[in-house]
């Protein structure tokens, strides 16, 4: 088998809603690059440090591929940042105070230092601009080298779901950007975790981990949950269980094409990873970042995978975190209409 390229890297500072750069530029770009045969895998995600933008990762289909899909890329980015640039300045208002928070929480010592301006506060790349950056998988929280090569695998068919939804759904309306981020997590939460109780758990995990993720922001609040939860939760439930007897017949087929298309997509994933963690080839870092932790039992590699990935489909989605949270409040409140009264009440003082 030839080798592929190296995976290749290029963050493209964009101050506005990434919709139109993802479809008018990164859509046809990697359509034209997989079609000439140059490319062997992509994806994206968006990010906040040093500004908003989107970070398009390309990886060639060989060395030799390499330059041309560099080249193509340029111009095609180019192209679309003369063509429709975005006009919002982030350093001049409430965002610049946003990402410098999210800066403070997530960055601290000897990291700070290469993303800091002269004053002491987080960097910010030009509006507009695109740069080559070096490609640093996260082995630590994907599983190591094979965890990663899955990861790859996976957040191409995300990125792939999500391009098609901004192409077919009304996603700059919040209900309905919303209702889908809610719909691809109950699918992907229910093939990975199979009982209803150990579900509901996780996901009330999930939404406590966002809570103590980023303390003091006002980022996610909590006060207005039980209200709205109790407004949707019905509903919801209905809809959960339907997609949970899909799921545990392993006939995706009885979804809406959208969701079925997912949901064939989450058992394939979910087997893949038992089939690492039966391996023994899921080596992850442990939440204190002191050592590797092997993990076999396939319940608990799928629970720690499913955080990243959940959490990675809606960042494409662009949802934000206050609102990932608020879903899986209500996901679980939901879910839990459906279990037993004594189950329903659930454990206490679980962490994530």
């Amino acid at each position: 088998m030839s080798p592929t390229g190296a995976w290749q890297a290029v963050h493209v500072h964009y101050a506005a809603n990434p919709r139109p750069l993802l479809l008018t530029c990164v859509r046809p770009l990697v359509a034209e690059l997989t079609a000439d045969g140059l490319l062997d895998g992509w994806f994206f995600i968006n990010y906040w440090l040093e500004g908003p933008h989107v970070r398009l990762r390309l990886r060639p289909a060989s060395p030799a591929a390499e330059p041309e899909v560099r080249a193509r890329t340029e111009r095609a980015v180019d192209r679309f940042l003369a063509a429709r640039p975005a006009l919002y300045e982030v350093d001049a208002g409430f965002l610049n105070g946003f990402y410098n928070q999210l800066f403070d929480i997530e960055f601290s010592g000897e990291d700070r230092a290469p993303h800091l301006d002269g004053e002491g506060r987080m960097r910010l790349r030009p509006n507009n601009s695109r740069t080559w950056e070096p490609y640093e998988p996260e082995y630590g929280k994907y599983g190591g080298a094979a965890g990663v090569a899955l990861a790859e695998w996976h957040f191409r068919h995300s990125s792939e779901l999500v391009i098609d939804a901004l192409r077919d759904k009304n996603l700059h309306l919040r209900t309905v950007l919303l209702g889908t981020s809610a719909q691809l997590m109950m699918v992907m939460s229910a093939c990975f975790v199979a009982e209803d109780e150990a579900l509901s758990g996780y996901l009330d995990d999930y939404y406590t981990f966002w809570h103590r993720a980023f303390p003091g922001t006002g980022f996610i609040g909590s006060t207005a949950y039980e209200r709205k939860a109790d407004e949707v939760a019905p509903p919801l439930a209905r809809w959960y269980a339907r997609i949970r007897e899909a799921v545990a017949a392993g006939e995706p087929g009885r979804l809406p094409a959208f969701l079925a298309r997912w949901a064939a997509h989450c058992a394939e994933l979910a087997a893949r990873v038992r089939e690492l963690a039966d391996g023994g080839g899921l080596t992850f870092r442990s939440w204190d970042g002191e050592r590797d932790e092997r993990v076999t039992d396939r319940d608990e590699a799928l629970v720690r995978l499913l955080s990243p990935y959940m959490h990675m489909t809606n960042n494409r989605l662009h949802v934000t975190i206050q609102d990932e949270a608020y879903l899986a409040h209500v996901l679980g409140r939901a879910l839990r209409l459906e279990l037993p009264p004594r189950a329903a009440a659930g454990p206490a003082g679980r962490e994530r």
